[in-house]
């Protein structure tokens, strides 16, 4: 049996003569928890919009659970989809709807499951991230703190129980006290749910904390790839000076 859930190989994007990706390879075991770190405009969004088939590679693989979702049909991409939950950097909730109809929302797409069991999973879900969801449930977006739509969102991805969660900088904008809440939030969710996460972020406290893995995405490529404590030793120049901050380093 594989037990590598995503595997990348040789990954190459550009967008008209700009190429973001130039050799990307990743291997993603599964349950783990992998963060991809990197410059800002390096591509790292850019790598998990290809995984959910957001965006097609100029070449590469890119399998998933066994599928090439570069190659896969029109079935093929939806089927996998519905194995991943993808909380987009600004959580992109339906400000129409409140927290609770935002989260059935997947549910009442894509299954076929009574009002009444809808109503028992939102809730289910709304007290995994940790919310009183009674009270919760009934608020909008714009009623939100910023640590709370990323609560709310995250309760969203995962109600279709996905084997794979997917995170665009979920830490973004939020003060140190939240990002620990968040962090807190993927690891448990790690350890209850099996999934398998991907996390891309700059903050690198953050990181360590959650990661079993760690990757750092520059110039189209992966250059190290390693458990934290491991990462943090590497001999790479460029891992070790963006590990100090050491803009002297890059061409920026």
């Amino acid at each position: 049996m594989n037990e590598n859930i995503i595997e990348i190989n040789h990954l190459r994007k550009s967008f008209g003569t700009k190429v973001v990706l130039k050799d990307v390879n990743l291997t993603i075991p599964k349950g783990s928890t992998v963060v991809v770190l990197g410059l800002s405009g390096q591509g790292k969004s850019t790598i998990i919009k290809h995984i959910v088939s957001l965006l097609k590679p100029d070449s590469g693989e890119i399998i998933v659970d066994g599928i090439d979702v570069a190659k896969a049909n029109e079935k093929e991409i939806f089927e996998t989809r519905k194995k991943i939950g993808f909380l987009f950097q600004e959580g992109a909730m339906f400000d129409s709807m409140n927290v609770y109809d935002n989260v059935a929302f997947p549910l009442r797409e894509h299954t076929k499951f009574s009002e009444d069991e809808i109503r028992e999973k939102v809730f289910e879900k709304l007290d995994m991230v940790g919310f009183d969801s009674e009270r919760v449930a009934k608020l909008y977006p714009f009623e939100l703190s910023g640590g709370m739509r990323k609560r709310a969102a995250t309760a969203r991805a995962i109600i279709l129980e996905p084997k794979i969660i997917l995170y665009d900088e979920p830490t973004s904008g939020l003060d140190p006290i939240i990002s620990d809440l968040i962090s807190q939030m993927t690891m448990m969710l790690q350890e209850k749910l099996g999934v398998t996460s991907i996390v891309i972020s700059h903050d690198l406290k953050e990181s360590f904390k959650i990661a079993d893995y760690v990757g750092m995405l520059y110039n189209g490529e992966i250059i190290e790839f390693a458990p934290p404590k491991e990462f943090q030793k590497s001999e790479n120049k460029i891992v070790q000076a963006f590990l100090k901050g050491d803009s002297s380093a890059f061409d920026i």
